[in-house]
Order: structure tokens, then C-alpha cells, then sequence
């Protein structure tokens, strides 16, 4: 464990930011998994709706650095096309 102060408010402000991009995450990989089954229950609005939420989500992420940016435009687009996918099938 650390003995001096600035270590110790350091290791303070860590267990902070930890907390903050774990939650971040969370939230994005929830939004990830809300695309996903609208896709696999075939409505197309919903998807639609689902994917544009997802996306918001991921760029807040990817802003505060709890994910690499090109990690969430990566998932943004293959959302997209999964979502197209389903647009074309019905």
C-alpha cells in the first residue's frame, strides 16, 4: 500500500475512474445486447430504434475513454449492418 499523500489520493481517484469506465461499459454492453435481440425478434423499428441508442451510448463511452473509439465503431457498425440485414429480409 502506498505512504505517501499524493499516492494515496491517487490510488483514491483510480478506484473512482475504475468505477466510472465499469459502469460505462456495463451501460454499453446493455445497449449492445437490447440491438441484439431486437434484431433476433425480427421487428425492424425496433432495431432501428434499439441500434440509434446503442450508438449514443458506445460514443459516450468511447468519449470518456472506457472503450477505444475504433472498439465502438466497430460495434456501431456491425450493429448497423445486422440491422440493414434484417431491414432487407422483411
Amino acid at each position: 500500500m502506498a505512504n505517501h499523500k499524493s499516492a494515496l489520493k491517487r490510488h483514491r481517484q483510480s478506484l473512482v475512474h475504475a468505477g466510472r469506465n465499469r459502469a460505462a461499459r456495463t451501460r454499453a454492453r446493455n445497449a449492445v445486447k437490447a440491438v441484439r435481440l431486437a434484431i433476433a425478434s425480427g421487428d425492424k423499428t425496433a432495431a432501428a430504434e434499439a441500434l440509434t441508442k446503442a450508438s449514443s451510448v458506445l460514443a459516450k463511452a468511447a468519449g470518456k475513454g472506457a472503450i477505444h473509439w475504433r472498439q465502438a465503431a466497430r460495434k456501431v457498425s456491425r450493429l448497423a449492418k445486422a440491422v440493414n440485414a434484417v431491414k432487407a429480409d422483411a
